[in-house]
């Protein structure tokens, strides 16, 4: 059964100058898992975090650490990312030619392990994964920076990949990142996802729980005409 909508800040979009405030601060706004960006410049166009700002972020929050290694090749780093904290370790389909090895070693070092797709990667491609995967990650923008624009043609994707976990019969999270606001928050969890990456849409502006609530509770809004 699919479960409750949680909501994943991306630290992408929180103020890098008091990152342990604002990681406490979206704990006590309510969100459900910590969304950490990591980016080598070469797999993806921009360079942000390694496991030593992990580890120095581990004690302000208590929630999950959902760690999405967008770097390749990732599996020298996987060991590091694991003993500086974090709880999931997502790797990207497209990053390396041994997928199956690299989800075996995270589950070797006692981690969630999720696969990420591009949005030009297939649903099809973690199919011979799903008897091991805790996660499947749906990118709605193309990897590497913050603050792009929601891809409406990855909704096809997510629906199918819903329609594939369900029939593993597994307890397998199905995430989406990438330009999620209120609206595209309510598509995606309509089409089946569990857990929504959400940066600017929690960061900017305002009250950070006002945002998560608002991102929660997408759906209503949208069935109301909000």
């Amino acid at each position: 059964m699919q479960q409750a909508v949680r909501i994943a800040p991306s630290i992408l979009s929180a103020d890098f100058a008091r990152l342990g405030e604002e990681v406490r601060a979206v704990d006590e706004a309510g969100a459900d898992w910590i969304h950490i960006d990591v980016m080598d410049g070469h797999f993806v166009p921009n360079i942000t975090i390694g496991p030593d700002i992990v580890r120095a972020l581990r004690p302000h929050s208590d929630l999950p650490f959902d760690v999405h290694l967008m770097i390749s090749p990732a599996d020298a780093y996987l060991a590091a990312f694991a003993e500086a904290g974090s709880d999931i370790l997502t790797v990207h389909a497209e990053a390396g030619a041994h997928l199956h090895r690299t989800v075996q070693h995270i589950k070797a070092l006692g981690k969630k392990a999720g696969v990420a797709l591009n949005p030009g990667t297939p649903a099809q491609a973690v199919q011979p994964l799903l008897g091991e995967l805790d996660l499947v990650l749906v990118m709605t923008v193309n990897p590497g920076f913050g603050g792009q624009s929601f891809i409406a043609g990855q909704i096809d994707k997510i629906k199918e990949l819903r329609a594939r976990i369900d029939a593993s019969g597994r307890a397998i999270d199905l995430e989406v990142d990438g330009g999620i606001n209120n609206r595209h928050a309510a598509q995606a969890i309509a089409a089946g996802a569990d857990v929504l990456v959400a940066g600017s849409a929690t960061f900017s502006g305002g009250d950070y729980g006002d945002n998560i609530a608002a991102l929660r509770g997408a759906p209503r809004a949208a069935a109301s005409g909000g």
